[in-house]
């Protein structure tokens, strides 16, 4: 064989080999990048001890999180807001392996602190831990990170001294401490930082000055520091910081005067300045072109507004109120989108310029203007007191057409924010006018006869394109006149109610506040604060003033009151927003000013404006929620054809109704064999009609005539809560929501039947058949008061036990011992069964340890079984949290100790999650046989009746079947 046959030979045979060993390393490779990528095992241990350490109840690791990108923590779909996301790098090990970049929790109330243990994720770049209700410190563990870039722990509760070590976070370019609780001064360590881009501060408690060793972050974009307490000049370093494009100073403690320099930075965006004192300094000349918003508010700016503002090309919003600028705005002056001058000396005509003729708003209060006679007022330029007449409705109305007055007034009732409400005492009824008619927006002036409000701002950074000055409530509010506390307006910046045509003299000013913008149900709300100033007739009154610290919570009324005196014949209320409190809690735009209700009366009348009557002459035609005649209810009803008859109880039958105005009624035709006479039946009913609460059913009168009475009531679509459970009915949908909202209000409606009504009621016969529902499925009692009025020199009543097997406290049923508590076991009851979806009459548990529903569930809950307690029908989506406070405080209600369970406004407080829940539920099985006892079983003492007779009227909606009234001998 030849040498070149040899070769060719070997040359083959290397070919081959080399061809079987590139398909077998191709296959390897297609093998390793097929296989998923996996969170490096050590990083995975480390997320179970910092979701620990953060409060995080339920971890969920069945699926590699930097797959799905997220962190399950939760059970159930996400709320609104809340953001849970995870992004890992996935390139190492030949894309086998992946470390955490991004660690992501927003939203989730976790109560626990910073976790260390972050630092074992080493490739870290960001930690976003927004809205949370952590507490602590930033763990110096973290420095060691290498890669770590971005840190927000913004709207917690950290507290303590801001920690000088986070100078060794040399790499990071966005700090944000934000709405929590650092106290102390700003450490100059935080200059080494050089990085930074974003330093966000604001709303704490920091004191001291700047350091001046953060003149070297020149790569400073975004600097936050207001709502602090700190001291010393605004450093002229601001205005070196060569890339800085956001400035906000509200409220910070800095004191003038303000460094030209910071409006000649060419990058300059957005600048806003308030509520310090800022130095007899003028309003600077400025360069920067690409300024969009200029706030310079009640900083005692001075001088006239230089023409150069007017020609900056990019500026949206210029705010210059509260100052003390002269001067006239000339001709040629375009005015930007939000344009706010108000509480200054300008004076000058402005309406024959360029000046009012664009679409913007412009807010010219409190100023001198001169006005033409023909002018006329426009919805987006407020005018309120802005004309130097000397007559003072001119002055204070410029444009409007009342010249003189024709009527004075002595009173004023105004139901801030909502429709008209009418209130009713002992002294009469009272109309409380409503101010939601005119259009509000961000410069507004909106009168009727006699008085007016004018609103000044704009709710900055918020997400909604159009800002909304009133807000509403579902949730009913702790208050004697709920009604009025449903609505209310708010205001970004300044807001002003004013009465005009007034009789001169003394008045008391009653002005009354409810905080129903946020809630205290989730634990990071608790952390928002609104801090506004209040001024009657130009004088500071209250300063940093709290709704919820004056109320002790939200959703609780707090009303204050001051002695004014009027001598020309106006008189104004002013709130104003000085900068003060938080801005993102719980989110973005929730600040500023809110009031529900203004009331004024001369001070020697402590009520008036009301047709006055009491109750104690009412007879059945003067009933001051409505009187009925028989003839009217007929007509209503068909004359009560069987058609339209919706129940039937104990005491009579319930028919719908329908009035000639189209209002749809519900009229309880009872038995003509009452007990009582027909004038204590209407002084009862009287009396209960007082009672008005959002989660009451509404009475709206009565009907005495022809030996027939007849209640009047709302007629409530989605019939009782018992239907909803327990019928089946697929048309209502009862998520964890709403379960959860109905308990709340069944809670409120008896927290405010037992404290907080005028006259004090014990229901008696709590349970899902007297619990009705709404169009929107609101909770409403029905029943309440009618089997006797609770009075209060009477502790407990042993006649009459009326109530029903299942619901009815043990004391109650076997002695007759009656007190609040009775109604707090049944509602312990109802709350189970809201939980569960299972009726305690009827429920049977399949282990033979357990006796009834309670028992069961206290047995689940002893073993953490939540899950097991809740109705199936939810498919796990419920909030486990919400869930765990209804159950413990369901089992603390119906403890078989009346002494050991709370009253109802704990158990409000305890359902919003404000107060501990305490852990001394007894064992329902102790009593549990008592709780399901037949008639046959009673002893002696216990005579069974049925009566035949109302008793005057009891039950307003039809009692069930199981309804019993028990008489003692």
């Amino acid at each position: 064989m030849s040498a070149a046959y040899n070769l060719m030979i070997k040359s083959k045979s290397c070919l081959f080999s080399s061809s079987i060993l590139f398909v077998v390393t191709l296959l390897y490779l297609l093998c390793t990048v097929s296989a998923s990528p996996s969170l490096h095992p050590d990083e995975v241990e480390a997320l179970k001890d910092i979701t620990e350490t953060l409060g995080v109840k339920h971890l969920n690791l069945s699926e590699d999180p930097c797959l799905t990108k997220t962190l399950v923590i939760s059970q159930g779909v996400l709320k609104e807001g809340q953001n849970s996301t995870i992004r890992c790098d996935c390139h190492f090990n030949n894309y086998s392996t992946c470390h955490i970049k991004h660690f992501v929790l927003q939203k989730f109330n976790l109560p626990g602190r910073l976790p260390p243990m972050l630092y074992k994720f080493r490739h870290l770049e960001s930690i976003d831990l927004y809205n949370n209700y952590l507490y602590g410190s930033i763990p110096m563990e973290w420095a060691s990170l290498p890669y770590l870039k971005s840190i927000s722990v913004c709207a917690n509760r950290l507290s303590g001294d801001i920690p000088k070590g986070l100078g060794k976070f040399i790499n990071l370019t966005l700090l944000v401490l934000e709405a929590n609780q650092f106290s102390g001064t700003i450490p100059k360590e935080l200059g080494n930082l050089v990085n930074l881009q974003g330093l966000g501060l604001s709303s704490n408690q920091l004191v001291g000055g700047l350091p001046k060793t953060l003149a070297k972050l020149t790569k400073l974009t975004n600097l936050h520091l207001s709502d602090n307490r700190l001291n010393g000049s605004i450093p002229e370093f601001i205005g070196k910081l060569p890339k800085l494009q956001r400035l906000e100073l509200y409220a910070s403690g800095l004191r003038g005067p303000i460094p030209d320099s910071i409006f000649h930075l060419e990058n300059l965006i957005d600048v806003r300045i308030s509520d310090t004192v800022a130095g007899l300094g003028h309003v600077p000349q400025i360069t920067s072109k690409s300024l969009k918003y200029l706030v310079l508010r009640n900083i005692n700016l001075s001088g006239p507004i230089p023409t150069s503002i007017w020609d900056l090309p990019s500026l949206m919003t210029l705010d210059l109120s509260f100052n003390r600028l002269t001067g006239e705005i000339p001709a040629y002056a375009t005015a930007p989108k939000y344009t706010y001058l108000a509480g200054n000396m300008l004076s000058g005509k402005v309406e024959t310029g360029a000046f009012l003729t664009a679409s913007t708003n412009i807010d010219l209060s409190y100023n001198n203007f001169t006005w033409s006679p023909m002018c006329k007022e426009r919805k987006n330029i407020n005018t309120y007191e802005s004309s130097h007449s000397k007559k003072r409705l001119t002055r204070l109305l410029p444009c409007s057409a009342i010249k003189q007055c024709q009527n004075y007034s002595r009173s004023l009732h105004i139901n801030c924010g909502g429709p008209d409400v009418t209130i009713e005492n002992s002294r009469g009824r009272f109309l409380y006018e409503g101010d939601s008619y005119g259009l509000t927006g961000s410069a507004t002036n909106y009168y009727g006869k006699n008085w007016g409000f004018s609103n000044t701002g704009d709710f900055m950074d918020d997400a909604i394109t159009e800002d909304t000055y009133t807000v509403s409530s579902e949730s009913a509010v702790s208050a004697k006149y709920p009604d009025l506390y449903q609505n209310a307006r708010r205001s970004p910046l300044s807001l002003a109610y004013f009465a005009f045509c007034f009789e001169n003299g003394s008045y008391n000013v009653k002005l009354h506040f409810a905080e129903i913008q946020f809630s205290d149900v989730e634990p990071y709300t608790k952390l928002a604060k609104r801090v506004f100033n209040i001024y009657i007739q130009g004088k500071l009154i209250w300063e940093d003033f709290s709704i919820r610290e004056e109320a002790n919570g939200t959703h609780k009324e707090v009303i204050r009151e001051v002695n004014t005196t009027v001598t020309d014949n106006t008189l104004e209320i002013r709130l104003y927003w000085a900068g003060k409190g938080t801005m993102i809690i719980p989110q973005r735009g929730y600040y500023g000013s809110l009031i529900s209700a203004v009331s004024v009366c001369p001070s020697s009348e402590s009520e008036c404006g009301g047709m006055k009557k009491k109750i104690s002459k009412l007879k059945g035609p003067d009933l001051r929620t409505g009187s009925f005649s028989l003839r009217q209810l007929k007509a209503a009803t068909n004359d009560f054809d069987p058609l339209n008859k919706i129940g039937e109880g104990g005491f009579g039958s319930v028919y719908k109704g329908r009035l000639p105005d189209g209002t749809l009624i519900a009229v309880k035709k009872l038995s003509s064999k009452s007990h009582q006479g027909n004038k204590e039946f209407v002084n009862e009913i009287g009396m209960i009609a007082c009672l008005q609460h959002p989660n009451l059913v509404k009475l709206y009168g009565c009907c005495v005539e022809k030996n027939q009475l007849l209640l009047v009531y709302e007629y409530l679509e989605n019939n009782c809560l018992s239907d909803a459970l327990f019928a089946g009915r697929s048309c209502l949908k009862l998520d964890w929501g709403t379960r959860y909202k109905i308990c709340l209000g069944i809670a409120r409606g008896l927290a405010f039947l037992h404290e907080d009504s005028a006259v004090k009621i014990i229901h008696r016969d709590i349970k899902g058949t007297n619990v009705l529902l709404d169009k929107d499925l609101n909770a409403k009692i029905s029943d309440f008061g009618l089997a006797r009025l609770h009075e209060d020199n009477q502790s407990h009543i042993t006649t009459r036990v009326a109530g029903t097997i299942g619901y009815m406290a043990p004391e109650y049923a076997m002695r007759g011992h009656l007190t609040e508590k009775a109604d707090v076991y049944s509602f312990g009851v109802v709350a189970m069964e809201i939980v569960s979806g299972k009726s305690n009459a009827k429920y049977t548990p399949d282990d033979e340890c357990c006796v009834g529903l309670l028992d069961w569930a206290f047995v689940l809950q002893k073993k953490g079984d939540i899950a097991e307690i809740l109705d199936p029908r939810l498919e796990g989506m419920f909030d486990v949290m919400e869930a765990e406070r209804m159950i413990k405080v369901s089992l603390l209600c119906a403890n078989k100790s009346s002494t050991l369970r709370p009253n109802m406004s704990q158990v409000v407080k305890m359902l919003e999650g404000e107060t501990e829940i305490e852990q001394i539920i007894s064992d329902p099985g102790v009593y549990s046989d008592n709780l399901h006892f037949k008639p046959s079983s009673l002893s002696s003492d216990y005579i069974l009746s049925i009566p035949s007779s109302s008793e005057s009227a009891y039950d307003l909606y039809p009692l069930s079947p199981e309804s019993i009234v028990f008489t003692i001998q």
